[in-house]
């Protein structure tokens, strides 16, 4: 949840509006049509929906630490595909190739 600063002033956040799997399924296809070349943002999307679903299901899915997926999935750097199909298999999302 949004905590409130001395100034009353509430942060985003955008797993706040990650409730249900298809508001999840929704804003990863948007970040692969927006960013198709892009892995560190489709990582970062993850990273948001593991946060949004919890961190913890779903390390224990794929068999990476909690730190892992969290450095893998922060959108700072550019993720290993492995991990990215892991990620998304884990959180029950297919990745497809369509033409």
């Amino acid at each position: 949840m949004a905590k409130a600063n001395p100034l009353g002033i509430e942060a985003w956040d955008v797993t706040d509006h990650l409730k249900t799997h298809e508001s999840q399924a929704a804003y990863l296809q948007a970040a692969f049509e927006d960013y198709p070349e892009d892995a560190e943002i489709i990582a970062k999307v993850l990273g948001d929906i593991a946060r949004a679903r919890s961190m913890a299901k779903v390390d224990e899915k794929t068999k990476l630490s909690r730190e892992s997926l969290y450095k893998a999935l922060s959108g700072d750097r550019d993720p290993r595909l492995s991990t990215i199909l892991k990620a998304a298999h884990a959180m029950g999302f297919k990745l497809q190739v369509v033409t």
